[in-house]
């Protein structure tokens, strides 16, 4: 019993973990890649709540749907995966969507110097709005320039 508790804490830490190397690479070879189309999106001024590149919440979901399904009854480590990818997730919309684009005004006051360079990381992102030549792929790990006020 005890070995499954710390095998599954495990699960769900290194599950979100990897998540962020999941994403860094997503973003760089898939969304900058073949599915640009659908990720060009959120490069691209819009009006409305909804863009075409939020349709990979629905795969990253998915992911964490299949997982905690097939780990449910036994809540094992498969379950506690899900649960690590489903957190990601959440944190990756609260961060991204809600504090960097301000989908909402909830976060605006945060003026931590970690959570600044976040911001400024995203921007030297998207300061290219095409598909090729973007740095800064990843949402919680950034080069370390970005910490500096000037850029």
């Amino acid at each position: 019993m005890e070995n499954s508790l710390i095998v599954n804490i495990l699960a769900f830490i290194l599950s979100f973990l990897i998540m962020e190397g999941v994403a860094w690479t997503t973003h760089k070879y898939v969304m900058h890649g073949i599915l640009w189309n659908l990720h060009e999106s959120h490069h691209r001024p819009h009006t409305g709540i909804f863009e075409k590149n939020d349709f990979f919440f629905l795969i990253y979901a998915s992911i964490a749907m299949i997982l905690m399904y097939f780990g449910y009854e036994n809540l094992d480590y498969r379950f506690w995966m899900g649960v690590g990818v489903t957190t990601y997730g959440f944190t990756y919309f609260i961060l991204h969507d809600i504090f960097i684009h301000r989908r909402g005004k909830w976060l605006n006051k945060i003026n931590s110097k970690y959570f600044q360079a976040m911001r400024k990381a995203h921007k030297v992102h998207h300061k290219n709005m095409g598909k090729d030549g973007c740095e800064e792929f990843g949402l919680l790990l950034f080069k370390r320039r970005n910490w500096r006020s000037e850029y």
